[in-house]
């Protein structure tokens, strides 16, 4: 199957696992300069940003292990400009969260990773 599209149908899935969880989706694919999110959502007070991960087995650590240093800067990057182009979000907390997508089912990692200070 083309990447592209099982990309999309993996956001699909995370997105309605979100929904069903209570979480509202806010936008999806949200494409900033140097970065893009996958799923952008709020959770009680919370805006929670998603990046969504897809893979065949948690061989070589897993779909988490895809989130390096340099793509949850990039992610972090595309939060601050998405907060500064919709300011009238109401929010008392920020997250980042991964949901990986496997054949066994799917993970959600909650505070997947905490940006530096210095980035948001």
């Amino acid at each position: 199957m083309n990447t592209s599209i099982q990309g999309a149908l993996a956001e699909e899935q995370a997105a309605r696992y979100l929904s069903n969880k209570g979480y509202r989706i806010l936008t999806r694919n949200f494409h900033a300069t140097g970065g893009e999110i996958d799923i952008v959502s709020s959770y009680k007070k919370m805006l929670v940003f998603v990046e969504v991960k897809e893979r065949a087995s948690n061989a070589f650590g897993g779909p988490i292990m895809a989130v390096t240093p340099t793509k949850q800067k990039r992610i972090t990057h595309a939060a601050l400009q998405f907060i500064k182009i919709n300011k009238n979000i109401a929010y008392d907390e920020i997250r980042f969260d991964v949901i990986c997508i496997l054949p066994t089912g799917i993970e959600h990692i909650e505070n997947a990773f905490v940006p530096l200070r210095t980035t948001l």
